[in-house]
């Protein structure tokens, strides 16, 4: 069973690296929409909210930059969960073999 699971644990790990090689532009954050004047809803803008090398940090987003934006927020996104998946399952791999070496 250590055997076929350190197996699985590998190809997922590749499939993860692959994934990874194919992620394109990225940026942390979150967007939301603003307005100059909030009670009539008029004036509306778009605001990217993030923190990086301990700084927090917010943009101004031109309406034309909104689908860029959020797919480099998506793509963020998507490095993060992979990148903890792939932590959790080399956790995991290491605890593993281990326990398989530590077995007479």
């Amino acid at each position: 069973m250590t055997a076929a699971r350190i197996a699985q644990i590998h190809k997922r790990i590749e499939r993860i690296k692959a994934e990874l090689a194919s992620i394109d532009e990225m940026r942390p954050g979150s967007l939301s929409k603003q307005f100059k004047q909030p009670e009539l809803e008029r004036g509306a803008y778009y605001q990217l909210n993030y923190s990086h090398g301990g700084r927090s940090r917010t943009e101004y987003v031109a309406r034309a930059s909104l689908r860029d934006v959020r797919r480099q927020i998506a793509n963020y996104k998507r490095f993060k969960a992979l990148t903890a998946e792939w932590i959790d399952l080399s956790i995991e791999q290491s605890r593993l073999k281990m326990t398989s070496a530590s077995k007479p």
